[in-house]
Protein backbone atom coordinates (compact mmCIF):
# COMPACT_ATOMS: atom_id res chain seq x y z
CA UNK A 1 0.00 0.00 0.00
CA UNK A 2 1.60 3.66 -1.35
CA UNK A 3 2.34 5.36 1.92
CA UNK A 4 0.53 9.04 1.47
CA UNK A 5 3.33 11.72 1.90
CA UNK A 6 1.37 14.98 4.03
CA UNK A 7 1.94 18.44 2.34
CA UNK A 8 0.55 20.82 5.22
CA UNK A 9 2.81 23.16 6.51
CA UNK A 10 4.62 22.38 9.72
CA UNK A 11 2.50 23.71 13.20
CA UNK A 12 4.04 26.87 14.61
CA UNK A 13 6.19 26.44 17.51
CA UNK A 14 4.50 26.67 20.99
CA UNK A 15 3.98 30.20 21.57
CA UNK A 16 5.54 31.13 18.11
CA UNK A 17 4.27 32.81 14.98
CA UNK A 18 2.77 30.75 11.88
CA UNK A 19 5.63 31.63 9.04
CA UNK A 20 4.48 33.65 6.34
CA UNK A 21 3.57 32.02 3.06
CA UNK A 22 5.60 31.92 0.27
CA UNK A 23 2.45 33.60 -2.05
CA UNK A 24 1.96 36.53 0.73
CA UNK A 25 5.22 37.69 0.72
CA UNK A 26 5.29 37.34 -3.23
CA UNK A 27 2.19 39.86 -3.20
CA UNK A 28 3.69 42.35 -0.83
CA UNK A 29 7.20 42.82 -2.54
CA UNK A 30 5.80 44.45 -5.57
CA UNK A 31 3.49 46.81 -3.21
CA UNK A 32 6.40 48.02 -1.80
CA UNK A 33 8.41 48.34 -4.64
CA UNK A 34 5.23 50.83 -6.20
CA UNK A 35 5.59 52.44 -2.39
CA UNK A 36 9.30 52.99 -2.86
CA UNK A 37 9.18 54.22 -6.38
CA UNK A 38 6.16 57.07 -5.48
CA UNK A 39 8.52 58.09 -2.76
CA UNK A 40 11.49 58.12 -5.15
CA UNK A 41 9.26 60.80 -7.65
CA UNK A 42 7.89 62.90 -4.69
CA UNK A 43 11.44 63.49 -3.15
CA UNK A 44 12.80 64.31 -6.92
CA UNK A 45 9.76 66.45 -7.56
CA UNK A 46 10.30 68.25 -3.85
CA UNK A 47 14.13 68.80 -4.57
CA UNK A 48 13.52 70.42 -8.02
CA UNK A 49 10.70 72.48 -6.93
CA UNK A 50 11.29 73.23 -3.68
CA UNK A 51 13.89 75.92 -4.32
CA UNK A 52 11.69 77.48 -6.80
CA UNK A 53 8.74 77.70 -3.72
CA UNK A 54 11.34 79.43 -1.29
CA UNK A 55 12.21 82.32 -3.43
CA UNK A 56 8.94 82.53 -5.10
CA UNK A 57 7.57 84.89 -2.35
CA UNK A 58 10.41 87.64 -3.82
CA UNK A 59 9.80 87.28 -7.50
CA UNK A 60 5.88 87.85 -6.42
CA UNK A 61 6.30 91.01 -4.79
CA UNK A 62 8.64 92.19 -6.83
CA UNK A 63 6.34 91.70 -10.05
CA UNK A 64 3.41 93.64 -7.85
CA UNK A 65 5.48 96.25 -6.18
CA UNK A 66 8.26 96.22 -8.29
CA UNK A 67 7.64 95.47 -11.83
CA UNK A 68 4.89 96.66 -12.72
CA UNK A 69 4.91 99.93 -11.20
CA UNK A 70 8.14 99.87 -13.32
CA UNK A 71 6.02 99.44 -16.68
CA UNK A 72 3.44 101.03 -15.44
CA UNK A 73 4.87 104.46 -15.12
CA UNK A 74 6.88 104.14 -18.19
CA UNK A 75 3.73 103.44 -20.41
CA UNK A 76 1.90 106.70 -18.21
CA UNK A 77 4.95 108.81 -19.15
CA UNK A 78 4.11 108.38 -22.90
CA UNK A 79 0.89 109.58 -22.31
CA UNK A 80 -1.06 112.83 -20.81
CA UNK A 81 -2.56 111.62 -17.71
CA UNK A 82 -3.96 112.76 -14.60
CA UNK A 83 -4.23 111.46 -10.93
CA UNK A 84 -7.97 111.83 -10.34
CA UNK A 85 -8.27 109.72 -13.80
CA UNK A 86 -5.40 107.76 -14.05
CA UNK A 87 -7.61 105.19 -16.52
CA UNK A 88 -8.16 108.21 -19.06
CA UNK A 89 -4.60 108.60 -21.17
CA UNK A 90 -4.50 110.73 -24.34
CA UNK A 91 -1.44 109.26 -26.67
CA UNK A 92 1.25 111.96 -26.65
CA UNK A 93 4.41 110.10 -26.83
CA UNK A 94 7.77 112.02 -25.64
CA UNK A 95 6.43 115.01 -25.08
CA UNK A 96 6.39 114.68 -21.63
CA UNK A 97 10.63 113.96 -21.51
CA UNK A 98 11.31 116.79 -24.68
CA UNK A 99 9.20 119.37 -22.06
CA UNK A 100 11.75 118.55 -19.24
CA UNK A 101 14.69 120.24 -21.17
CA UNK A 102 12.45 123.09 -21.56
CA UNK A 103 10.88 123.13 -18.17
CA UNK A 104 13.59 125.55 -15.55
CA UNK A 105 12.38 124.15 -12.26
CA UNK A 106 13.47 120.55 -13.49
CA UNK A 107 16.65 122.15 -14.02
CA UNK A 108 16.37 124.01 -11.08
CA UNK A 109 15.62 120.40 -9.23
CA UNK A 110 18.51 118.77 -11.03
CA UNK A 111 20.86 120.86 -10.16
CA UNK A 112 20.08 121.27 -6.41
CA UNK A 113 20.12 117.79 -6.07
CA UNK A 114 23.77 117.71 -7.82
CA UNK A 115 25.14 120.41 -5.08
CA UNK A 116 23.34 118.53 -1.94
CA UNK A 117 24.61 115.61 -3.21
CA UNK A 118 28.15 116.65 -3.62
CA UNK A 119 27.54 118.46 -0.25
CA UNK A 120 26.28 115.68 1.72
CA UNK A 121 28.74 112.66 0.31
CA UNK A 122 31.93 114.10 0.34
CA UNK A 123 32.38 115.43 4.18
CA UNK A 124 30.05 111.87 4.94
CA UNK A 125 32.21 109.49 3.48
CA UNK A 126 35.38 111.45 4.46
CA UNK A 127 34.14 111.72 7.93
CA UNK A 128 33.05 108.13 8.06
CA UNK A 129 36.74 106.82 6.69
CA UNK A 130 37.83 108.57 9.75
CA UNK A 131 35.69 107.24 12.08
CA UNK A 132 36.20 103.51 10.69
CA UNK A 133 40.20 104.17 11.04
CA UNK A 134 39.80 105.26 14.76
CA UNK A 135 37.42 102.37 15.68
CA UNK A 136 39.62 99.75 14.03
CA UNK A 137 42.22 100.27 16.56
CA UNK A 138 41.88 98.50 19.98
CA UNK A 139 39.48 101.07 22.18
CA UNK A 140 37.79 100.44 25.70
CA UNK A 141 33.79 99.57 24.83
CA UNK A 142 34.44 99.44 21.39
CA UNK A 143 30.93 97.71 21.36
CA UNK A 144 29.22 100.89 22.67
CA UNK A 145 30.65 102.87 20.22
CA UNK A 146 30.06 101.00 17.11
CA UNK A 147 26.16 101.52 18.62
CA UNK A 148 26.41 104.96 18.50
CA UNK A 149 27.64 104.58 15.28
CA UNK A 150 24.54 102.98 14.04
CA UNK A 151 22.23 105.03 15.69
CA UNK A 152 21.22 107.78 13.87
CA UNK A 153 20.61 105.24 11.12
CA UNK A 154 18.36 103.84 12.98
CA UNK A 155 16.66 107.44 13.43
CA UNK A 156 13.54 107.83 11.69
CA UNK A 157 13.88 109.94 9.09
CA UNK A 158 10.81 112.45 10.25
CA UNK A 159 12.13 112.75 13.97
CA UNK A 160 15.61 113.50 12.88
CA UNK A 161 14.35 116.22 10.36
CA UNK A 162 11.88 117.94 12.33
CA UNK A 163 14.97 118.09 14.82
CA UNK A 164 17.63 119.75 12.73
CA UNK A 165 14.83 122.17 11.28
CA UNK A 166 14.56 123.45 14.95
CA UNK A 167 18.04 123.57 15.63
CA UNK A 168 18.57 125.76 12.37
CA UNK A 169 15.84 127.84 13.17
CA UNK A 170 16.21 131.47 12.37
CA UNK A 171 15.33 133.14 15.52
CA UNK A 172 15.20 130.49 18.07
CA UNK A 173 17.33 128.03 16.61
CA UNK A 174 20.50 126.62 18.79
CA UNK A 175 22.88 127.54 15.38
CA UNK A 176 22.01 131.10 15.50
CA UNK A 177 22.36 130.86 18.83
CA UNK A 178 26.13 129.94 19.18
CA UNK A 179 27.08 131.85 15.93
CA UNK A 180 25.68 134.85 17.86
CA UNK A 181 27.83 134.17 21.06
CA UNK A 182 31.22 134.31 18.51
CA UNK A 183 29.86 137.48 16.92
CA UNK A 184 28.04 136.37 13.56
CA UNK A 185 25.24 137.54 12.01
CA UNK A 186 21.78 135.07 12.00
CA UNK A 187 21.24 133.04 9.46
CA UNK A 188 18.41 132.45 7.51
CA UNK A 189 19.17 128.98 7.06
CA UNK A 190 15.23 127.95 5.33
CA UNK A 191 15.25 130.79 3.00
CA UNK A 192 18.49 131.57 2.10
CA UNK A 193 19.95 129.25 -1.09
CA UNK A 194 23.61 127.67 -0.02
CA UNK A 195 23.05 127.80 3.73
CA UNK A 196 19.07 125.80 3.41
CA UNK A 197 21.17 123.12 1.40
CA UNK A 198 23.88 122.98 3.66
CA UNK A 199 21.42 122.29 6.20
CA UNK A 200 19.99 119.53 4.36
CA UNK A 201 22.93 118.21 3.52
CA UNK A 202 24.05 118.45 7.67
CA UNK A 203 20.71 115.93 8.27
CA UNK A 204 22.04 113.25 5.71
CA UNK A 205 25.69 113.59 6.75
CA UNK A 206 24.32 112.89 10.05
CA UNK A 207 21.78 110.02 9.50
CA UNK A 208 24.31 108.26 6.75
CA UNK A 209 27.82 109.10 8.20
CA UNK A 210 27.98 105.95 10.52
CA UNK A 211 26.31 103.47 8.27
CA UNK A 212 29.29 103.83 5.97
CA UNK A 213 31.94 104.35 8.91
CA UNK A 214 30.43 100.35 9.95
CA UNK A 215 31.19 99.46 6.54
CA UNK A 216 34.82 100.99 5.92
CA UNK A 217 35.51 99.21 9.40
CA UNK A 218 34.44 95.43 8.34
CA UNK A 219 36.66 96.17 5.29
CA UNK A 220 39.46 97.21 7.50
CA UNK A 221 39.22 94.61 9.53
CA UNK A 222 39.80 92.10 7.06
CA UNK A 223 42.85 93.48 5.85
CA UNK A 224 45.53 91.34 6.54
CA UNK A 225 47.77 92.65 9.33
CA UNK A 226 50.66 90.73 7.70
CA UNK A 227 50.81 93.91 5.39
CA UNK A 228 50.73 96.67 8.52
CA UNK A 229 53.79 94.35 10.19
CA UNK A 230 55.52 94.46 7.16
CA UNK A 231 55.09 98.20 6.62
CA UNK A 232 55.97 98.67 9.97
CA UNK A 233 59.45 97.03 9.53
CA UNK A 234 60.07 99.28 6.60
CA UNK A 235 60.06 102.27 9.01
CA UNK A 236 56.04 103.93 8.33
CA UNK A 237 54.43 105.33 10.89
CA UNK A 238 50.44 104.64 11.54
CA UNK A 239 49.64 107.73 8.76
CA UNK A 240 51.90 105.78 5.76
CA UNK A 241 50.00 102.36 6.95
CA UNK A 242 46.83 104.39 6.27
CA UNK A 243 47.88 106.08 2.93
CA UNK A 244 49.92 103.00 1.66
CA UNK A 245 48.25 99.96 3.23
CA UNK A 246 44.75 100.47 4.01
CA UNK A 247 43.15 102.95 1.28
CA UNK A 248 44.51 100.75 -1.64
CA UNK A 249 43.07 98.13 0.34
CA UNK A 250 39.69 99.73 0.34
CA UNK A 251 38.76 100.72 -3.00
CA UNK A 252 36.50 98.56 -4.06
CA UNK A 253 34.77 99.27 -0.73
CA UNK A 254 35.02 103.13 -1.37
CA UNK A 255 33.83 103.03 -5.04
CA UNK A 256 31.00 100.92 -3.20
CA UNK A 257 30.05 103.59 -0.96
CA UNK A 258 30.55 106.29 -3.13
CA UNK A 259 28.15 104.62 -5.94
CA UNK A 260 25.10 103.88 -3.14
CA UNK A 261 25.60 107.64 -1.81
CA UNK A 262 25.46 108.90 -5.14
CA UNK A 263 21.79 107.04 -6.02
CA UNK A 264 21.47 107.78 -2.38
CA UNK A 265 21.66 111.71 -3.33
CA UNK A 266 19.94 111.35 -6.67
CA UNK A 267 16.49 110.07 -4.53
CA UNK A 268 16.84 112.62 -1.67
CA UNK A 269 13.71 113.56 -0.58
CA UNK A 270 12.74 113.29 3.19
CA UNK A 271 14.77 115.81 4.53
CA UNK A 272 13.72 118.73 2.20
CA UNK A 273 10.44 117.89 2.16
CA UNK A 274 10.22 118.09 6.07
CA UNK A 275 12.76 120.53 6.57
CA UNK A 276 10.42 123.94 5.75
CA UNK A 277 7.10 121.91 6.37
CA UNK A 278 5.47 124.93 5.21
CA UNK A 279 6.25 125.29 1.88
CA UNK A 280 6.12 121.19 1.84
CA UNK A 281 7.21 119.94 -1.95
CA UNK A 282 8.25 123.39 -3.64
CA UNK A 283 11.62 122.91 -1.72
CA UNK A 284 11.45 126.52 -0.18
CA UNK A 285 10.08 130.15 -1.37
CA UNK A 286 12.30 129.80 -4.36
CA UNK A 287 12.74 126.01 -4.72
CA UNK A 288 15.97 126.73 -3.64
CA UNK A 289 16.74 123.11 -2.16
CA UNK A 290 13.76 121.58 -4.33
CA UNK A 291 15.36 117.85 -5.27
CA UNK A 292 14.44 115.51 -8.30
CA UNK A 293 12.20 114.05 -5.76
CA UNK A 294 10.93 116.43 -4.66
CA UNK A 295 9.71 117.97 -8.11
CA UNK A 296 8.59 114.85 -9.16
CA UNK A 297 6.11 114.48 -5.72
CA UNK A 298 5.18 118.07 -6.78
CA UNK A 299 4.14 117.09 -10.04
CA UNK A 300 2.32 114.48 -9.66
CA UNK A 301 1.19 114.20 -6.23
CA UNK A 302 0.39 118.27 -6.07
CA UNK A 303 -0.28 119.22 -9.37
CA UNK A 304 -1.71 116.34 -10.05
CA UNK A 305 0.43 115.93 -13.71
CA UNK A 306 0.80 112.09 -13.10
CA UNK A 307 2.24 111.53 -16.95
CA UNK A 308 4.55 114.24 -16.41
CA UNK A 309 5.53 112.78 -12.98
CA UNK A 310 6.05 109.50 -14.49
CA UNK A 311 8.80 110.87 -17.11
CA UNK A 312 10.62 112.42 -14.31
CA UNK A 313 10.67 109.16 -12.65
CA UNK A 314 12.03 107.73 -15.57
CA UNK A 315 14.43 110.07 -16.19
CA UNK A 316 15.96 109.71 -12.47
CA UNK A 317 15.96 105.89 -13.17
CA UNK A 318 18.23 106.46 -16.75
CA UNK A 319 20.35 108.48 -14.42
CA UNK A 320 20.88 105.90 -11.84
CA UNK A 321 21.59 103.22 -14.67
CA UNK A 322 23.79 105.95 -16.09
CA UNK A 323 25.66 105.32 -12.39
CA UNK A 324 25.78 102.12 -12.46
CA UNK A 325 27.57 101.73 -16.75
CA UNK A 326 29.94 104.32 -14.72
CA UNK A 327 30.82 102.13 -11.79
CA UNK A 328 30.91 98.79 -14.00
CA UNK A 329 33.77 100.68 -16.08
CA UNK A 330 35.70 101.86 -13.05
CA UNK A 331 35.34 98.30 -11.11
CA UNK A 332 36.78 97.02 -14.21
CA UNK A 333 39.62 98.97 -14.63
CA UNK A 334 40.56 98.97 -10.90
CA UNK A 335 40.63 95.11 -10.97
CA UNK A 336 42.92 95.62 -14.29
CA UNK A 337 45.20 97.16 -12.29
CA UNK A 338 45.40 95.21 -9.51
Amino acid sequence: MATRHDTAAPPAEEGGAAPARPTARKASAPADERRRARLSRRWQRDMRWSPYAFVSPFFLLFLAFGLFPLLYTGWASLHQVELTAPTDMNWVGLRNYTRLFDDDFFWNAAKNTLTIGIISTVPQLLTALGLAHILNYKLRASTFYRVVMLAPYATSIAAASLVFALLFGRDYGMINWVLDQVGIDKVDWQNDKWPSQIAVSTIIIWRWTGYNALIYLAAMQAIPHDLYESAALDGANRWQQFFHVTLPSLRPTILFTCVVSTIGASQVFGEPLLFDANRGASGGAEHQFQTLGLYLYEQGWVNQHLGRASAIAWTMFLILILIGVVNYVISRRLRASQ
